[in-house]
């Protein structure tokens, strides 16, 4: 004896060895013996085979009508044997009761299943919906084969081209575009992004990149929603400190100011003035809101994403020809030995007098025209009348500061290699300040790193983060803070909220507060200063994070996230204009030096790349590169060596040891750029390229 049987949703049949009350034992064809309950058995029968008499049972089944099937079946729950004599006849044979079975399991849209071989009819209007929903899948299906076919013949449809980013990058997988290109990837055996690229879908290798980051980190868009700044209640005393700004051309989130008192007296007192939107912003305000959000400022060649409205940066900032908010660090020291006798923190309004633009100034302010008082230009910017002693001053008592903290460091910072700077000329001037197309021409220039306005600005702002940071620590307040415990190869720099040594930066502590405009860390922790100016020793108990506090640790994990994103994306656009610098300028070779095996940084533009015949050259070995081709979506290009210009030193297989800590962390390949990330505060203070 035979039995047909269902298991696990399917239909076998075997012989039956045995049989109980409640169960059989029946082997399967393939000689399998499985275990079969009652309420699982649906047809015994003694002939044909049983393989014979499945397939039998599935060639009736392809004959039944579903619709007249519909119509035989009776209202109330039936069997499939029932049906099967409704159907057929009276005497419908096994074979037909088992196709009538099939032919029911198979059609869930006419009948439920009920179980154990039992089944209901559907109404009509729902085999209606389910109709029109299997006739909706199968057209679907056809389109996609049609956009299959269109993307593995080179073109790219409509439908795909209007979701091409979300596909590369936020892909749904149950959207018939994302399963298009997956069956033209398989069907050509082709990646998909190199099947878009041939399919001519990626028009605009910028807008490729663009996208990208938009999807990942503003999946919402960049603009902001309609607020207002709120305004700062508090009365502040006006600082009879006259203070000046030193900034980019391009920056508009002026954060901080430097000011001058008391030369020729043997005691000055040295202002940095930070702009001060923690007086008036609150957290969990809808502006802190905002700024938590993105926490903090994107920048990028030509374009930039601010971490607060234009709106509520202009409110706040440090603007020339105003009294600005501002909270201020004021450094007293001895005029001839440079020792710092004293610090005070206050809140104030600061005379903002100058906004300086070192890009501007950086070719006047040099050191024959800081040292010598009888050097001149042929012409000096107006802008720096009178400040030429106060520039002489801070550039002196920068040099003092580095050199200290360059004993605590163990070894000097170098600066043996250029900063660069990127600035996109638009055909249209009226477009500058907008977003890029990736069209426009790029013109890149160079400055050395520890130029005099950079080391001023870089060495005050280092003063006033360890100042700070040890600061909140002794009253007992939490801030965040950077530390790097050595500068031993892989001790990478942390965040956290306790107040320790950074070696990179040679400092005893290292808490970000000079940028709240643009970094939220930095909002953050002048909430935290605001506090201790304001309460002293019982700050602890009124500041808006206290110790341990989960929000700060949470805010630190975030921003840390973020700030990351932030800056690959900047390099990899860094990198993007520098291949495109090339392009623009037909530029196939490059004079390089070899900084690792197979690697090698160019000389004039920030462009680090792999080549090959560079076997057996010693490190910092000059060489002349025929450049490769240049991949604008991968951000790739390789280089051969053609000639080395510099004769061979005996000592040249040496590496410096501050060239190599540096090297550690530099990047060569897609969607990357070299970067130094030794520390960058030490080398730009708060003057983001």
């Amino acid at each position: 004896m035979y039995l047909l049987f269902e298991e696990a949703g399917k239909f076998m049949a075997g012989r039956v060895l045995s049989e109980a009350d409640a169960s059989a034992q029946v082997e399967l064809d393939s000689g399998k013996r499985v275990k079969v309950k009652t309420g699982n058995m649906l047809i015994k029968f003694e002939k044909p085979a049983p393989a014979a008499f499945v397939q039998a049972a599935q060639a009736c089944a392809a004959g039944i009508e579903l619709e007249m099937a519909w119509e035989f079946a009776p209202e109330e729950e039936f069997g499939f044997a029932d049906l099967a004599r409704d159907y057929f006849s009276d005497n419908a044979t096994q074979e037909q009761q088992s196709g009538m079975l099939f032919k029911l399991f198979e059609a869930p849209h006419y009948f439920r299943r009920a179980g154990k071989g039992r089944f209901k009819r559907a109404p009509a209007e729902i085999i209606a919906q389910a109709l029109a929903a299997i006739e909706k899948k199968r057209l679907m299906a056809e389109q996609i084969g049609v956009w299959a076919q269109e993307l593995g013949a080179g073109s790219c449809p409509d439908a795909i081209q209007e979701q091409l980013y979300k596909i590369l990058f936020k892909p749904d997988k149950n959207a018939p575009e994302y399963k298009a290109v997956v069956e033209a990837s398989r069907a050509t055996h082709t990646a998909p992004l190199e099947l878009l690229q041939k399919a001519g879908a990626i028009r605009s290798p910028y807008l490729f990149h663009w996208k990208r980051f938009l999807l990942e980190n503003f999946p919402k868009g960049t603009g902001f929603p309609a607020i207002t700044a709120p305004p700062i209640v508090d009365t502040l005393p006006l600082s009879a400190a006259q203070a000046f700004s030193i900034d980019d051309s391009q920056t508009t989130e002026i954060d901080d100011a430097l000011s001058v008192q008391g030369l020729g007296s043997g005691t000055v007192t040295l202002g940095i003035h930070i702009a001060a939107p923690g007086l008036a912003i609150q957290p969990g305000s809808p502006v802190d809101v905002l700024g938590r959000a993105r926490l903090s400022t994107v920048y990028m060649p030509g374009y930039k994403v601010t971490m607060l409205p234009d709106d509520v940066v202009q409110t706040y900032t440090l603007q020339a020809g105003r009294d600005c908010p501002a909270v201020s660090l004021y450094v007293t020291l001895d005029e001839a030995t440079l020792e710092i006798k004293a610090s005070e923190t206050k809140l104030e309004r600061v005379p903002i007098v100058h906004n300086l633009r070192h890009d501007q100034l950086d070719a006047v302010v040099t050191e024959p025209w800081l040292q010598d008082p009888d050097f001149n230009h042929a012409s000096e910017p107006e802008a720096l009348t009178g400040l030429r002693v106060q520039l002489a001053f801070l550039h002196r008592l920068a040099k003092n500061l580095k050199a200290k903290r360059e004993v605590v460091r163990g070894k000097p910072e170098t600066f043996n290699r250029p900063d660069y700077n990127f600035r996109l000329v638009r055909s249209d001037p009226s477009l500058a300040g907008t977003e890029p197309t990736g069209d426009e021409v790029v013109e890149i220039s160079t400055r050395m790193r520890g130029a005099p306005l950079d080391l001023i600005v870089a060495e005050a702002m280092i003063l006033a983060n360890s100042t700070w940071g040890s600061w909140m620590a002794e009253m007992g307040v939490p801030g965040i803070y950077r530390s790097q415990a050595s500068l031993a190869p892989g001790v990478k720099v942390r965040m956290g909220t306790r107040a320790l040594p950074h070696a990179g930066i040679g400092v005893p502590s290292y808490a970000w507060s000079t940028s709240p405009l643009r970094r939220y860390t930095d909002l953050v922790n002048q909430w935290q200063i605001i506090a201790c100016a304001r309460h002293g020793k019982t700050a602890a108990l009124v500041a808006p994070f206290k110790p341990k506090d989960a929000d700060l640790f949470s805010i630190i994990s975030s921003f840390d996230a973020a700030y990351g994103a932030y800056n690959g994306y900047q390099n990899g656009m860094e990198r993007f204009w520098t291949l495109r610098y090339l392009q623009q300028n037909t530029i196939s070779e490059v004079v390089a030096s070899l900084f690792k095996e197979n690697l090698v940084r160019a000389d004039d533009i920030p462009l680090v790349l792999p080549v090959m015949g560079a076997q057996g050259l010693p490190r910092a070995a000059k060489v002349r590169v025929k450049l490769g081709e240049i991949d604008l979506i991968t951000l790739d290009v390789n280089g051969t060596v053609l000639e080395r210009l510099d004769a061979p030193l005996p000592d040249a297989g040496a590496p410096a040891q501050e060239e190599q800590e540096d090297d550690d962390d530099e990047v060569a390949g897609p969607i990357a750029i070299a970067v130094d990330m030794g520390e960058p505060e030490a080398a730009t203070g708060d003057n983001p390229a």
